[in-house]
């Protein structure tokens, strides 16, 4: 059992590395929302434009990010040995809201390179373990050395009013700990900052119902972490940060062309051979005193001018094109697309009597994108899925999770029509109808509850089931054979006996 000071120490640790990778987190937080800041621009067009477009991005890393999330969906969890979905974890998946909660989890892991789940006990429901998808600005792993599996202490950290809280997990124990929460950037004297460095050290939260530390009845550390593109030597890589810099571009260009087409809309003129026009400035009698200059600006409004001389001429500046710029933005935006597989049809937005095939071959990157996401983070779930049997105290169902499988649903998107031609012929070749019912995207208490259902019908109309099953669709009104439940004689055929 560590010590308070080790304790201390694995907390002061972990929490630098959490602050380590929070500038990444914020700017990848920012990117998702659209807060893009402007770059590449000159400093010309900074100095005198920049300032117009400080809130305007168009966007594309939340489309990015979101495109393989909306196709991540648990259905359900498979120990090994079983052929049956477990009720049981699915039950605890359902109660805790994971189905929301995981495509939040997900998201997170997208954006910001991981997030986490922590499983945890509930004293008042034995039966009905704790589980929580966690931020990865909030949370942090240490591995043993040389595995990236073997979990040695996690730590979550997080600020509630005016409290900064931390709870550090261990193999054996949890620990719990708070300090007040610091603000930086006033000017204190050098007293004050030495009792902000005192108040800033974390010390032991207490508790009058439990104890602290608080013994870990699982045994293993209850926080698993899902990467997102994961390194075998490396940190895990966010899908926003290879599409941060084509996206600076992007804004820039729209920038730019904005900027353009206001100078188009009021064509640049230039006035040869005259002087600036003047109006007479009278004083109070009404004498002419001077000349004041006439406000340019005026004559923009009213379109109207005239000048006198014979030499006068006015010319016009060629209005930029503004073509160009929109056909490097699509460029741009095709970049984005093909770098990060996301479909063209889903940023660029041109479809034109497109095949089903053509759709699905478009989507194909995408689909393997996300079947390579399902993989990553169905290791992390798996695990999740051992942690509760552990916390429920099935230890028996927790060693057969190691080997489980996460179930989820189908990533390609299908119309109806095909899915139902496609699992037709799947069933003519013999494929059981609960694999069907799966693969059309049902959960196991779904397919349960159609079999179920089947059952019932085939009580009440046993000949018109039984036919439905064999030919593979419904009868109609009339459709039924008589005596389809019935053996046909050798002779009952239209030809001759025997044929």
């Amino acid at each position: 059992m560590a010590t308070e000071a080790q304790a201390l120490q694995l907390v002061a640790l972990l929490e630098a590395e959490l602050m380590m990778r929070s500038s990444d987190i914020t700017r990848h937080n920012d990117y998702y929302r659209g807060d893009h800041p402007l770059k590449f621009a000159s400093k010309e067009f900074a100095k005198f434009h920049g300032g117009r477009y400080t809130e305007f991005s168009d966007n594309w890393t939340q489309v990015v990010a979101d495109s393989p999330v909306e196709r991540m969906t648990v259905t359900g969890f498979q120990a090994s040995g079983e052929t049956e979905a477990d009720r049981d974890l699915w039950n605890v998946w359902q109660v805790n809201g994971l189905d929301a909660d995981s495509q939040l989890g997900f998201l997170g892991s997208v954006i910001n390179a991981r997030c986490f789940v922590l499983v945890w006990g509930d004293p008042d429901d034995p039966d009905m373990p704790v589980v929580t998808f966690e931020d990865a600005s909030q949370c942090v792993i240490a591995y043993e050395p040389g595995s990236r599996r073997k979990r040695r202490a996690a730590l979550k950290r997080w600020q509630d009013g005016g409290q900064d809280y931390a709870t550090l997990y261990l193999p054996r124990e949890v620990w719990k700990f708070s300090r007040p929460h610091m603000t930086t950037g006033e000017n204190k004297s050098p007293q004050m900052v030495d009792v902000d460095e005192e108040l800033k050290k974390w010390r032991p939260r207490e508790f009058a119902d439990e104890p602290n530390p608080q013994p870990n009845p699982m045994g293993v550390v209850p926080m698993v972490e899902l990467p997102n593109k994961p390194l075998l030597a490396a940190d895990p890589i966010s899908d926003i940060r290879g599409v941060i810099a084509m996206q600076d571009a992007i804004n820039l260009l729209w920038a730019q062309l904005f900027t353009a087409s206001d100078y188009a809309s009021f064509p640049q003129r230039v006035i040869m051979g005259a002087e600036r026009p003047v109006i007479p400035k009278l004083n109070e009698k009404g004498e002419v005193v001077g000349t004041i200059p006439v406000d340019i600006e005026k004559f923009a409004v009213d379109r109207v001018m005239m000048f006198n001389g014979k030499d006068v001429r006015i010319g016009e500046w060629q209005a930029a094109n503004l073509s160009m710029y929109t056909g490097l933005i699509e460029v741009a935006v095709g970049h984005v697309a093909a770098q990060t597989r996301t479909p063209q049809h889903y940023l660029v937005g041109k479809m034109a009597n497109l095949a089903e095939g053509a759709l699905l071959a478009a989507e194909t990157g995408l689909v393997k994108r996300t079947e390579e996401k399902e993989i990553w983070s169905g290791q992390g779930l798996r695990e999740m899925a051992r942690l509760i049997a552990l916390a429920k105290g099935e230890d028996t169902k927790a060693e057969a999770m190691r080997a489980g499988r996460v179930l989820w649903a189908d990533t390609e998107s299908r119309s109806h029509a095909q899915m139902a031609d496609a699992l037709l012929k799947l069933k003519q070749l013999g494929f059981p109808f609960k694999w069907l019912a799966l693969r059309y995207g049902l959960t196991p208490t779904e397919v349960a509850d159609v079999i179920a259902m089947r059952a019932e019908e085939l009580d009440m109309d046993p000949v018109t089931e039984l036919t439905r099953q064999m030919n593979g669709a419904v009868p109609q009104a009339g459709n039924v054979p008589p005596g389809a439940d019935e053996e046909p004689d050798e002779g009952d055929s239209d030809g001759e006996p025997g044929q």
